[in-house]
């Protein structure tokens, strides 16, 4: 495989963080290592395609790598959640034309144009008449015309094609089924037990179910940062709710477009983003950003505007799905996202861009206000960085919040802090250990900065610490510094 993998220069570092799925594509170690020099932040492994035994080998490819070359990548499982699907089909075609008529039954059987059954049974009880069931992303749409003890009449409304295991969708049904499925809690065991740091939780659909996932992994004796998936009616209805309890956001628009009206996507985006930034909280943006890279190496011109406009909303975060999993062409996606983020991100330096209100969450006021001044010093001295010491994370949460229009250097002793903060805009993470006095300190930092390429000597930065680097919650102190020239 000839790869050109060079590396992406600090100097043209993007703050936008690039989220890459997982699969065929980009499993192999000289793609996978490929895209991580290309800017790849967070991979995903998502539980709904292949086996554990085949996440554990990625995995373990991924950390092998990340060792090797010294980056630091966050992890974050894609739990199924309770996504309904036709049952088996029989070979051959299975066409519904507009107007004919199709049975959607309880009982298990193999799938005809006539009748079929789905993957969940017991959905049929809860599917009322006149409810609309859409079939793979809302391609088929049928109406159910009759109600009966075990069976469905429906009418097709839009026809097409029937195949195994496509995706059902039930706009007009609320379930009782949990978000929480049997196969989601062996894949959260083993997410917790491998030491993820993100898992993501399908079809949210109120606050509940985000800390019902956070009180299994800790009785597992593990802490995972948990990623609410908005992807149904019932989760814009509870929005606020669920972004305060979440650690973070992802806008799904694939099933969120065939669950609500498609023309509303956009808005409820633009809407969601502005509520994760007055809330502090990272937001991702989802589903087929470059949807066409599948098969060709070249984007749509909507395409490019659909990222960049993710981006001048002020998403933290774009993730590309079947682009890196399956497509032709993964490495070149990852490319693709990069240069459409830094011309946007030029953009918005430029000063010509309006920036969305941000917000900073007085949960902790010194550290909260730190940050603020750290933010209106940076730019009032422009300084090249800012560093920030973190124990937890909490402070560089912070300080990507403020969306500072340069890099902050977000410097921890414990690995999995580190990998957490790379979901974060504009945040890079570096391993170190803390050290005392404040001068010994300072040297560490400058040699690592230098070594490293995130500064030259006799740059002026900001660095924001306690005054007392080994005590945890100790954020009190900010200082202009020179890097030292040797």
């Amino acid at each position: 495989m000839d790869i050109d993998a060079t590396h992406r220069e600090p100097a043209c570092m993007i703050r936008t963080k690039i989220v890459a799925t997982l699969g065929p594509a980009s499993s192999d170690p000289e793609m996978l290592g490929a895209m991580i020099d290309a800017g790849v932040d967070v991979v995903r492994l998502n539980f709904s395609h292949g086996t554990l035994d085949d996440h554990a080998r990625v995995l373990s490819t991924l950390r092998r790598l990340c060792e090797a070359s010294g980056a630091i990548v966050a992890v974050m499982g894609d739990l199924c959640g309770p996504k309904i699907r036709l049952g088996e089909f029989a070979d051959g075609a299975h066409i519904l034309e507009p107007g004919g008529q199709v049975v959607v039954q309880r009982a298990p059987c193999t799938g005809s144009a006539q009748r079929f059954c789905l993957t969940n049974a017991s959905v049929v009880d809860e599917i009322g008449a006149g409810h609309r069931i859409l079939i793979d992303d809302g391609n088929i749409t049928l109406q159910v015309v009759d109600k009966r003890s075990d069976e469905l009449a429906c009418e097709c409304i839009v026809g097409g094609g029937l195949r195994t295991r496509a995706g059902v969708n039930l706009p007009d049904t609320e379930l009782s089924i949990p978000s929480l499925t049997e196969k989601d809690q062996v894949d959260l065991e083993w997410a917790a037990d491998h030491e993820l740091d993100y898992v993501a939780l399908s079809f949210v659909r109120r606050p509940e179910e985000i800390h019902a996932v956070r009180e299994r992994v800790q009785a597992r004796g593990r802490a995972i940062q948990v990623v609410a998936k908005i992807e149904k009616p019932e989760a814009i209805e509870r929005i606020d709710a669920i972004i305060d309890v979440a650690d973070a956001i992802l806008v799904a628009r694939g099933d969120l477009g065939v669950e609500m009206d498609l023309a509303r996507v956009p808005l409820l985006q633009k809407d969601i983003v502005a509520r994760c930034g007055r809330a502090g909280k990272p937001v991702i943006i989802a589903t087929q950003m470059l949807q066409s890279m599948v098969a060709s190496a070249v984007p749509t011109r909507a395409e490019v505007s659909d990222v960049a406009n993710a981006i001048l909303d002020s998403a933290d975060a774009v993730m590309l799905s079947a682009e890196t999993a399956v497509g032709q062409y993964p490495l070149h996606a990852v490319r693709v996202i990069n240069r459409i983020a830094a011309e946007t991100e030029a953009f918005f330096a430029s000063g010509d861009a309006p920036r969305p209100k941000r917000v900073i969450p007085a949960s902790f006021p010194v550290a909260s206000a730190i940050a603020q001044a750290a933010g209106r010093l940076a730019r009032d001295v422009d300084a090249a960085l800012v560093a920030v010491w973190t124990e937890s994370g909490y402070t560089a949460r912070l300080m990507a919040n403020l969306r500072l229009g340069r890099i902050v250097v977000a410097l921890s002793h414990d690995p999995a802090v580190c990998r957490e903060m790379a979901l974060l805009f504009g945040v890079h993470p570096l391993r170190m250990e803390p050290c005392e006095p404040q001068d010994a300190m300072l040297r560490q930092l400058d040699r690592a900065l230098v070594d490293r390429q995130l500064a030259r000597p006799r740059d002026l930065i900001i660095v924001v610490s306690g005054t007392h680097l080994l005590r945890a919650d100790a954020t009190n102190a900010l200082l202009t510094h020179r890097v030292a020239a040797s």
